[in-house]
């Protein structure tokens, strides 16, 4: 914990892993996981200004390996954290490649009004612009605050803060990397004060029912697609499929074959797309438009992402295989 002032907010910080933990290994000539949660701490000492911060090692490894089980362990520890009359708020620290994913499963799983931050960085802690310092800081910032609560999970990277439900990674290399597309920023952190301009009204809670969630898999449409992946995901296991589909929510006659024949064997299919903005609609009728996935029962997932539809049918999946049920949590 730092050495703040003990009237100061008390924040846990959970450290999971990613870029923000990351150094240059000499051997390797390659980021590789070097810093501790402690470790990040100790390089932002203007922190101590702002709040004091309690640290939680969970974790630290690239978000790549982030996975159903590490998000219930995750989840499990921020509960626990948030819980606490003590803590005003929790920050995560995490890679950026699958941050978006995290924190719209601790968005759907975690029911609080204190903040909620998850933060990664695009430069490793070697590069002599390394952006974790500031998003640390920056994440305090919030957690502190008094006009921040009831936001929900958020990612705050590059002086933005982003909703988990509409924020998506759209750049490999840019510090300005999370975009919520057509809906836009949260707020803005600025020097003198943190700025929130809107709010979200999409947010809904899901339990965790058992400790492994059900297995769904993301199959993509693309000209050609023969539907075998699908048929695969199905023999292998899958409780349900994601279809990232084309525009509103469109296949092939393949594709729409491999959907039906999987709703019939009792596997829910949701429809996303790889547009990246827009919800997707059954609006075409030829075989394999939206209008006739609906029609043989297949979920449409509005306007989240493939990976995000994937973690709410996971855990929708808990509670019903009903077609209907399942189009109303999507619809939430």
């Amino acid at each position: 914990m730092t050495s703040a002032s003990p009237s100061l907010p008390l924040c846990q910080l959970i450290s999971t892993g990613g870029t923000i933990a990351m150094k240059i290994d000499p051997v390797r000539n390659a980021p590789v996981p070097a810093l501790s949660g402690d470790d990040l701490v100790a390089i932002v000492p203007g922190i101590s200004r702002i709040a004091r911060l309690e640290v939680n090692n969970l974790s630290n490894v690239p978000s790549d390996y982030m996975d159903p089980e590490r998000w219930v362990a995750l989840q499990r520890a921020v509960e626990q954290a948030i819980a606490r009359p003590d803590i005003s708020g929790v920050i995560v620290s995490h890679g950026t490649d699958t941050l978006e994913e995290t924190a719209w499963f601790l968005d759907l799983t975690v029911r609080s009004d204190k903040p909620l931050v998850l933060i990664g960085a695009q430069r490793n802690a070697s590069s002599p612009d390394f952006d974790g310092p500031r998003n640390l800081l920056n994440a305090a910032r919030i957690c502190a605050a008094s006009n921040t609560r009831g936001m929900g999970a958020v990612i705050a990277m590059n002086n933005q803060i982003n909703a988990a439900r509409e924020v998506s990674k759209t750049h490999t290399a840019d510090v300005e990397t999370f975009k919520s597309g057509d809906f836009g920023l949260l707020g803005v952190i600025d020097e003198d004060r943190i700025v929130i301009s809107r709010t979200t009204a999409r947010r809904q809670y899901m339990e965790i029912g058992r400790s492994v969630l059900p297995r769904v898999e993301i199959v993509p449409m693309f000209g050609g697609a023969s539907g075998d992946l699908i048929r695969a995901a199905v023999g292998l296991g899958a409780e349900g499929i994601v279809v990232q589909a084309l525009g509103f929510g469109n296949v092939n006659e393949a594709m729409y074959e491999a959907i039906r024949e999987a709703i019939a064997g009792g596997v829910p299919v949701a429809i996303s797309t790889r547009v990246p903005n827009g919800r997707v609609q059954p609006s075409y009728g030829f075989v394999g438009g939206g209008q006739t996935l609906k029609a043989i029962g297949a979920v449409f997932a509005d306007n989240l992402s493939p990976q995000k539809a994937r973690i709410l049918l996971m855990l929708a999946l808990q509670e019903t295989r009903d077609g209907q049920m399942l189009q109303d949590i999507f619809d939430r």
